[in-house]
């Protein structure tokens, strides 16, 4: 008897271990197989063609997304400056709380969303709303108003549009269509200028050359105001103030703007050639020495290459090529692209190092740093702009979305908001431009697919408020019409004139739209005018600033403008080896549970 009950003991064990914890066991092993970690669905690397039709539905569900976002910001919140997308309501400053920067850095009360929203308007082809839009601008706009903004943000989001969609609708070729307005008389230029007058008073208290990094509209710069900025704030603003300059024919833009750059690039640090993340505006001296690519630091090192591009001033591409060498021999970790070596775990990716000693300072990568890879493309450096973006996104694979900072160490996102960013977007849409490998489009459409499933909300699109359980707050920031749903509805429509003709064209750091023109390039004189200059060959403007490249060649410390590709693969085919897409994905953890 006793034999017998162990026996059916065993018999009722197996019975509940089969109905409770196999099945568990199997769905566990069916996600693994499935590519899911933490019960949610890693998105699986695709490699096969992308057919003609579903590139023209996902184009359409781009347009769609815009369109969404656009109308229930017209209909919900302007004039004022925001979207709230949960609750369907317009979002202003903060004037209740001052110190909010998160809010009024960007917020200014003059009809944010729609002016940054303005050159989309005119890639999708809509010149009728463009011009409504327009209108609405020269109506309800009005830089009389006593807001202290961030200078950076103004210049970008609201100069840069302004100027962008003035030169689009006075392009007597019309690549858009019929964008001028019969009674536009340079409004938005006008505009453009006034509020240019009012963010170069950020200068006129700076001993050393360097803008202060708010101003108030009113008065200037702020009583008692921070005199601590950051390095992208200080030196990302020649792109808007130069072209400023050289449409109203004041050089006092560029020349104040530039002067700011050359105080940066005078204290890069003597040994690794790097500058830091923020400096104090009157002594010039560094307050943060973290140097990166990320935040703080970003747009920089771009606006160094593309007003390059634009202006065709060599200093710049001068600057730019240091860095640029500064960065890949100090910042880059790991192996080089074009240097696998199977069974070496040391994938490709950047830190973040105390410019002083060389040494790492932290752990994360912020979600700013993914705009790298773009950059790189630019620049002609194809093999490490495929590795940079892979890294980041494995992340997004992992998450549906990117955190605002990952620890690469703990494998673990360590800010967890996620604010509709679009670098990632950015950098895929310009691999895509350079490479034609339909990888990028299944990137691209499972971003979108991401996007609309954890973001989508009553009115609009949220940010994520943590990229674990995916909650959201209730705001969605102007570049997500600017720059997210732009560069996704451009990865998709091929015949975009962008994409057809991309030589003539430089996107802002704000994702606007800035026609190439030999009437831009040239050097001020020293007697008030500006001169032009021969355009400088350089391999990016042959044909298109990205090219389709053919030919194996990598080259780690990439200083110069160049013309590489990656290793010759199949049009077809993955970017990297599994083996090597396998390493990136180990360093952030994307399959562990």
């Amino acid at each position: 008897m006793q034999s017998w009950g162990w026996l059916w003991i065993i018999v009722v064990g197996m019975n509940i271990l089969s109905r409770f914890l196999f099945p568990q066991l199997m769905l566990l092993f069916t996600q693994i197989q499935e590519g899911w970690v933490n019960n949610t669905p890693v998105s699986p690397l695709v490699h096969r063609p992308f057919p003609e039709e579903l590139r023209l539905t996902f184009r359409e569900r781009a347009r769609q997304m815009f369109y969404i976002a656009y109308d229930s910001y017209i209909r919900y919140a302007f004039p004022m400056d925001e979207l709230n997308p949960v609750n369907c309501s317009g979002r202003g400053r903060d004037w209740n709380n001052p110190d909010n920067i998160n809010i009024n850095d960007a917020l200014g009360d003059y009809s944010l969303t729609l002016i940054d929203a303005l050159d989309s308007l005119a890639v999708m082809g809509n010149c009728s709303e463009f011009q409504r839009a327009v209108k609405l601008v020269t109506e309800h706009v009005s830089f009389e108003k006593c807001s202290t903004v961030q200078v950076f943000e103004a210049n970008i989001r609201v100069l840069g549009a302004l100027l962008s969609a003035h030169l689009l609708m006075v392009d007597e070729e019309e690549p858009f269509g019929p964008l001028l307005p019969e009674w536009y008389n340079d409004e938005l230029l006008e505009l453009a200028h006034e509020l240019g007058i009012r963010l170069l008073t950020a200068f006129e208290q700076s001993s050393q050359g360097i803008p202060h990094p708010r101003v108030n509209l009113c008065f200037g710069v702020p009583v008692n105001g921070s005199t601590r900025t950051c390095t992208a704030g200080a030196g990302s603003l020649v792109l808007e103030f130069g072209l400023l300059s050289r449409l109203v024919n004041d050089p006092t833009f560029e020349i104040r703007a530039r002067k700011a750059v050359k105080v940066l690039w005078d204290n890069r640090h003597p040994v690794t050639g790097l500058v830091g993340n923020t400096l104090d505006v009157q002594t010039a001296q560094w307050t943060n020495n973290l140097a990166g690519i990320g935040a703080g630091m970003d747009s920089f090192y771009e606006y160094l290459l593309k007003s390059y591009i634009l202006f065709g001033d060599p200093d710049d591409l001068h600057m730019f090529n240091e860095f640029y060498h500064s960065i890949m021999q100090y910042l880059k970790k790991g192996r080089a692209c074009d240097e696998w070596i199977p069974g070496l775990s040391n994938a490709p990716h950047y830190v973040n190092i105390d410019m002083t000693s060389g040494k790492i300072s932290n752990h994360w990568v912020d979600s700013l740093s993914a705009f790298f890879a773009g950059l790189q493309v630019l620049v002609g450096d194809i093999s490490e702009a495929i590795c940079t973006h892979a890294f980041f996104y494995s992340i997004w694979r992992r998450y549906q979305s990117l955190p605002e900072r990952f620890d690469w160490n703990s494998k673990q996102p360590t800010v967890l908001f996620y604010p509709l960013r679009p670098e990632l977007i950015e950098s895929t849409y310009l691999l895509y431009q350079a490479t034609h490998n339909p990888f990028y489009l299944h990137v691209g459409s499972d971003i979108l697919e991401s996007l609309e499933k954890h973001a989508r909300d009553r009115c609009g699109y949220s940010t994520i408020h943590s990229v674990i359980d995916k909650s959201h707050e209730d705001r969605m920031e102007s570049f997500f019409l600017s720059e997210t749903s732009k560069y996704l509805y451009l990865l998709f429509d091929k015949d975009n004139v962008v994409n057809k003709k991309a030589s003539d064209y430089l996107f802002t750091t704000e994702g606007h739209i800035i026609k190439i023109d030999s009437k831009f390039r040239g050097l001020w004189t020293d007697y008030g005018g500006w001169m032009h200059s021969a355009d400088i060959s350089n391999c990016m403007n042959n044909n298109s600033h990205v090219q389709h490249l053919q030919q194996p060649s990598r080259n780690r410390n990439a200083s110069k403008m160049q013309c590489e590709s990656p290793r010759f693969l199949p049009w077809y085919d993955l970017p990297l080896s599994r083996e090597e897409l396998g390493q990136i994905e180990a360093l952030v953890g994307l399959h562990q549970t």
